[in-house]
């Protein structure tokens, strides 16, 4: 579920966001408020003079029943976080940590056992990754940098994936990680291995080019390694699984592809590092690859986040990737996945000949793909029902491996009905000699771009699994989706962490949804966008990525405006609630000679808010030409 991290003692602590609903629930606001604020009782309401600016005539309240306070005057509203925070100048983790604190909440023992291991092997990631990259462009990276240039791949480009330079010496990283205090960290992440012989730790990458693996937010969470200028060793090492990086939920590229994924429908899955940084150099943004040499469920739903539609399997023209064809058949099959086959030139591979077709002519490889029954069935079996009793046995004695991942039910019968088709035996008994045990039905697994591509067949896979035993991430409440616009409010201050100074009206202490406001904590501590959304329960991470697609036409000043329209109308919604509220309230006495007290104040609070509500219609301008209307408040 959604966390936050912060520091504390140079440990960091993370709060599970229902931690943080906790805490407000059990905070005694008007108690709180008290200790700054003289209130008089008003009503089911506590009123008195605003903290937050100078006034004569009270137009504070604090409303228990709610857990929420709100002035008239200079509209500051909020809770009892965002009041600490407003009064005593607290960042919002501070705020919640001292509540916790004092209601009795303790924020430590609520973490998933793996969270601070979690939050250590990001922080040494980060470190390791900031080491290698600046190295590459450095003295030291000279000989890297030639191999860069021999491959074609441009500064830019190795820029934008974070390419970086892993030294012959043996404790380059070592001794960074040392000085910082985070060498065990190093260690559990397999950055750093202890010296059989006496103390100390040594670089378990070295002599090689290295290649961030990040997640689809741009984090860095492990790395592939090409060894460059020397003997010792595999050409390829990759990082070993941790509870930061999960090899079958990982697809490399996916950081910078996710986008032109969501808008062309459609990926392109290769199986070399290099092979998907160069379809992106040459324009294919749309390209990902594999980190180990199995497609599983995990990549599949990566790809349909993405929202992928079609997924085209661009390999190489040789054996090894013919090979690869029917190693990812079986999972794509299982999965209904809409699938596509392009294959490559003999003796090319997709680095070689997007340089030498350039976009143009893959592009035109991709038109021409064949669905991947179709390539399956004419590779394994060319002559289809023409063919041999022999060659027949044959081909089916390759298909075992694919038919047995195919679960029972309509995937499996289209399937063998299809083969059918092609070599003319019955459907029934072609399913009778594959069988093997067919798994069970599955839950619907999201449809193409689910595969993940690491090294070449044959490429060495991670080094070692994730720690045997470690337990897996509990499962908290059910998140609800945030607020439409709230959620727009978030995408455009990640976007531009700017602008929250710009917020006059203070929505950001406002927000409604827990998950929202650690987004936009994390991300205005100067942790970054990428991190935010790193770590934000995938319903929060699904909300935001949709706002940001929304705002995906504002830039520069017309992102402000929209930023500050945005404010006004979620301001002028909070406002119309009220008025609603005082309406239905108040209704019930329409006509009545003598007014309660509870009734005279909310027709009180009706004029004020009316008279807010016109002082924020007035600040609205018109947008500039081109800049988008937020949605009406409602």
């Amino acid at each position: 579920m959604g966390v936050c991290p912060f520091r504390s003692e140079g440990v960091a602590v993370v709060i599970p966001e229902h931690k943080i609903q906790e805490v407000l629930e059990r905070v005694d606001l008007v108690g709180l408020v008290s200790r700054y604020v003289e209130l008089k009782k008003a009503g089911r309401e506590f009123k008195g003079r605003c903290p937050f600016h100078q006034e004569k005539t009270p137009s504070f309240y604090v409303v228990p029943e709610k857990r929420f306070y709100f002035c008239h005057g200079c509209r500051a509203s909020g809770d009892a976080v965002s009041f600490v925070q407003r009064y005593l100048g607290k960042t919002f983790i501070d705020a919640v940590r001292d509540l916790a604190r004092e209601v009795g909440v303790d924020l430590e023992a609520a973490q998933d056992p793996g969270a601070r291991e979690r939050q250590q092997l990001k922080e040494v990631t980060d470190q390791a990754a900031e080491h290698f990259r600046a190295l590459l462009w450095e003295e030291e990276g000279r000989r890297a940098r030639a191999y860069l240039a021999s491959r074609g791949i441009s500064e830019e480009t190795a820029k934008a994936f974070g390419l970086g330079w892993a030294p012959a010496a043996w404790t380059s990283l070592a001794d960074r990680l040392t000085k910082l205090g985070m060498v065990e960290w190093g260690l559990n992440a397999g950055l750093v291995s202890k010296r059989q012989k006496g103390d100390g730790y040594f670089d378990f990458f070295r002599s090689r080019l290295i290649i961030p693996i990040r997640a689809p937010e741009g984090r860095p969470i492990a790395f592939g390694a090409r060894l460059v200028d020397a003997e010792e060793g595999p050409k390829y090492l990759n990082s070993r699984e941790s509870r930061l990086y999960n090899k079958s939920e990982t697809l490399f590229g996916m950081d910078q592809a996710r986008d032109e994924i969501r808008r062309r429908k459609s990926a392109v899955l290769v199986e070399g590092y290099f092979d998907c940084i160069a379809l992106h150099q040459e324009g294919v943004k749309h390209a990902v690859a594999l980190c180990s040499t199995a497609l599983t469920p995990g990549h599949l739903k990566v790809l349909g986040r993405a929202e992928a539609r079609e997924l085209f399997l661009l390999l190489d023209g040789d054996q090894a990737g013919l090979a690869a064809v029917e190693r990812l058949a079986g999972p794509l099959l299982a999965a209904g996945a809409a699938a596509k086959v392009a294959l490559l030139p003999q003796g090319d591979d997709p680095d070689t000949f997007i340089r030498r077709a350039g976009a143009a002519g893959l592009e035109q490889l991709l038109t021409e793909a064949r669905p991947l029954t179709n390539h399956v069935f004419s590779t394994i079996l060319p002559q289809g029902k023409e063919a041999s009793f022999e060659e027949k046995m044959a081909a089916l004695e390759r298909l075992k491996p694919v038919s047995a991942q195919l679960p029972v039910g309509l995937v499996r019968s289209a399937f063998f009905a299809a083969l059918s088709a092609w070599c003319g035996l019955p459907a029934a008994e072609l399913e009778a000699s594959l069988r093997s045990k067919a798994p069970p039905p599955v839950n619907p697994v999201p449809k193409p771009g689910q595969v993940s591509p690491q090294g070449r067949p044959g490429q060495p896979p991670g080094r070692g699994a994730a720690p045997q035993g470690a337990p897996a991430p509990r499962q908290g409440p059910p998140v609800k989706p945030p607020d439409a616009l709230e959620a727009l409010y978030v995408a455009a201050a990640l976007r531009e962490p700017r602008l929250v100074a710009r917020d006059s009206f203070r929505v950001c202490d406002e927000l409604s949804h827990p998950g929202l406001r650690l987004a936009l904590a994390h991300a205005t501590a100067g942790h970054g966008a990428e991190d935010a959304l790193f770590e934000a329960h995938d319903t929060v991470k699904r909300a935001i990525e949709a706002a940001w697609r929304q705002l995906a036409d504002q830039q520069g000043s017309a992102l402000e405006h929209y930023f500050l329209q945005l404010c006004r109308a979620i301001m002028l919604r909070r406002i119309n609630q009220q008025l609603d509220y005082i309406k239905r309230t108040t209704s019930q006495t329409a006509g009545a000679i003598d007014l309660s007290d509870d009734t005279r104040r909310l027709l009180a609070q009706r004029i004020e808010l009316l008279a807010l509500k016109k002082r924020v219609e007035e600040e609205i301008r018109p947008p500039p030409p081109g800049t988008k209307a937020p949605m009406q408040p409602v």
